[in-house]
């Protein structure tokens, strides 16, 4: 079996994530087969927003304004990275934040606070990436709501919730919108399972409007994303200099250029990370992509034919990995974003009306 880049074993899934994927930022044959598909999908999306707006269905307020990061693309857009600049970044302007997230992947639906020593089957990948990351109150619950009410009961001094993941959930009262897009932009336009949109672009009827715009490239040709009344601030993704071992030990990058490893990427995008790699200088023998959460049993398989073969992998990965206690090393090289100034200027523009300094705190 062969990864996205045809270089090294994969799970069936994660096969059928990549023929996707190529399929969805095309027109070209079989996208069209879908559309009747994406045209009723459409048509429950629109019903949906029309309902939330006719206050048919109700969404959840939580005393503390709620900044929501998500994508309308599916797929590998970067927003945990997104998240996680955004909440370093409050933290500089004084915001006391924490973060909510479903914690897709973890094996139960408890409300449960996020521990850097938490095992991510438990809690999720991205939330234990986001509470080692960050440092702040990072909690999970099937309903985000529940989650936020739980994180603001144990940690009061929190005034201001970032909802991981969460545009599409409108169970969850958004007092600010920030929409991701990565390097394909809105694909071929259409949506699901034609395409790769989520919800449509530009917003329609009764779907809210994002507040803010950011779209990630990692060196690659981007597509633009069509004009919709908003400013598209481009955030550049790159890889840190240097790779993080478990223990925190630290390797400067130049000294896996010409290192024999493997790479391995258990996310949405696995051959975006592995093109990344090979942009820096780095040279994998063999490229291992798995699908998207891949649990750490499957990880461990996926490296069993050579055991000693040092792995380069995610941040995301990591979090999984780390418990494996495999006979190899293992190196995670970390994303970097390098936002504009105005684009976290809009951001803090647009939570200003909230800020503690300014007397307001609910939203």
């Amino acid at each position: 079996m062969h990864g996205p880049d045809g270089s090294g074993p994969a799970s069936g899934r994660a096969r059928r994530e990549a023929r996707w994927r190529q399929m969805a930022v095309s027109r070209a044959w079989p996208a069209p087969l879908f559309l009747p598909l994406a045209w009723l999908y459409g048509g429950l999306v629109s019903l949906r927003h029309r309902l939330y707006q006719r206050a048919w269905l109700s969404s959840d307020r939580l005393p503390v304004p709620v900044l929501v990061v998500g994508n309308l693309v599916a797929g590998g857009a970067g927003k945990t990275p997104a998240t996680i600049a955004v909440v370093q970044h409050l933290q500089r302007q004084g915001w006391t934040p924490g973060v909510i997230s479903r914690g897709h992947g973890r094996s139960s639906d408890a409300v449960l606070q996020v521990m850097p020593d938490a095992a991510a089957q438990d809690v999720g990948d991205e939330p234990l990436l986001i509470a080692r990351r960050t440092g702040v109150p990072v909690f999970v619950a099937r309903r985000r709501g529940d989650a936020g009410r739980a994180l603001l009961h144990a940690h009061p001094s929190v005034n201001l919730l970032v909802c991981d993941d969460g545009l599409q959930h409108r169970a969850l009262h958004a007092t600010v919108r920030l929409a991701v897009f990565d390097d394909r932009g809105t694909g071929n336009g259409w949506l699901l399972p034609a395409g790769l949109l989520r919800e449509p672009w530009p917003p329609r009827g009764a779907q809210p409007w994002p507040d803010l715009v950011w779209q990630q490239t990692s060196g690659a040709a981007a597509c633009s994303i069509p004009s919709a009344g908003r400013p598209v601030w481009t955030v550049t993704r790159r890889l840190a200099s240097e790779a993080i071992a478990a223990d925190g030990q630290r390797l400067p990058l130049e000294r896996l250029a010409d290192a024999p490893f493997r790479a391995l990427a258990g996310i949405a995008r696995p051959d975006a990370f592995f093109d990344m790699l090979r942009r820096a200088g780095l040279q994998p023998q063999r490229c291992i992509g798995l699908a998207d959460h891949a649990d750490a049993p499957a990880m461990r398989a996926a490296l069993a034919d050579d055991p000693l073969l040092p792995v380069v992998c995610t941040e995301k990965d990591m979090v999984k990995l780390a418990g494996l206690a495999l006979p190899c090393p293992v190196w995670a090289v970390p994303l970097e974003l390098d936002v504009p100034p105005q684009a976290l200027a809009a951001l803090d523009d647009a939570l200003s009306p909230y800020h503690p300094a300014h007397g307001h705190q609910t939203a």
